[in-house]
């Protein structure tokens, strides 16, 4: 195991690299000029090319790509070309919060998903079954940000009360970041967890009519036993691949469910970095965002050997 994840940890190299490299010419290849935005629609040609000139975007491409790597190398992103705020620690001031919201939505669909995935598949065309389905079905039918605004909608007309805005850290007042962002994590999670919900009963219901779990049953095991130790272990291997990669998609996903809840994270700060034609933000997060997406990748394929013992890596 430990060459193995040495190889991966490897590998991860040339994968950064290409993403740095691909980043980084589209944002010379996309339309829009920044100068143009900073100096305005009046500006003269001369005005515009002192700006590019102060930004560096008069040096040569290699020599940008160059510098730029270099710095992101030692966790130095440079400064914000539209702010001029140093992009890394604005980066670290919004990622405790993306981070923060991922896991909470990650949990709830874990906790949802599963167990109503197990019980579709073990009660299949049952009226349980039927019930749980509908509610997949309309978790798929709904994007995340239309539920954020019914649950917004509900507590208003209901309870009279809407969830605060802005952001609390945990660190200072744990309750009142609990209620700021256990809604927009419930908006999502519920998503989420209809998609989950249907890959585990339809896993589930492959894994059952399996003939290893034909004779647990022949041998008069308990339901529960055969359901659990025997089924849903096997039938765990597709569903840890989805949660892995949902959570690393969650880490820069959540733009528009960040803009409902009036949330200050790092999709929403990526979203104005696209719209001022910000190069420095927008490489850090697309390259931070393809480093936790490769880590994802391989903590998946490590808990694969953790929960399937026939899994293993050379």
């Amino acid at each position: 195991m430990g060459h193995f994840i040495i190889r991966r940890l490897l590998l991860m190299v040339p994968v950064l690299i290409g993403v740095s490299v691909i980043v980084f010419l589209l944002m010379r290849v996309i339309p829009g000029d920044i100068a143009l935005l900073l100096a305005g629609d009046s500006a003269t040609e001369q005005r515009l090319e002192e700006i590019r000139q102060e930004l560096g975007l008069k040096k040569p491409l290699y020599q940008q790509y160059a510098e730029w790597v270099w710095g992101a190398c030692r966790l130095d992103f440079g400064k914000s070309m539209w702010s001029g705020e140093p992009v890394f620690s604005e980066i670290a001031r919004r990622f405790p919060l993306t981070l923060q919201l991922a896991l909470m939505t990650t949990i709830i669909t874990v906790v949802i998903s599963i167990p109503v995935g197990v019980i579709c598949a073990i009660r299949q065309d049952s009226a349980k079954d039927y019930v749980l389905r509908v509610f997949a079905i309309s978790g798929l039918s709904m994007p995340s940000f239309w539920i954020g605004i019914l649950i917004i909608m509900a507590l208003v007309a209901a309870f009279k009360w809407a969830p605060p805005l802005g952001y609390v850290n945990i660190w200072e007042d744990p309750f009142k970041n609990f209620q700021i962002l256990i809604w927009p994590a419930l908006a999502v999670g519920f998503r989420q967890a209809a998609i989950q919900a249907r890959m585990s009963r339809s896993c589930m219901l492959d894994v059952l009519r399996q003939d290893y779990i034909r004779t647990a049953w022949a041998k008069g095991l308990r339901e529960k036993t055969v359901i659990i130790r025997h089924a849903l272990k096997n039938a765990l291997l597709p569903i840890i691949t989805i949660i892995g990669v949902e959570f690393a998609f969650l880490l820069g996903g959540l733009v528009v469910t960040e803009a409902v809840f009036t949330l200050p994270g790092l999709g929403r700060y990526l979203v104005d970095a696209i719209h001022h034609r910000d190069y420095n933000v927008i490489q850090a997060i697309v390259l931070i965002m393809a480093v936790f997406v490769s880590f994802a990748n391989l903590a998946v394929d490590v808990i694969y050997g953790w929960v399937d013992p026939r899994v293993r890596y050379q």
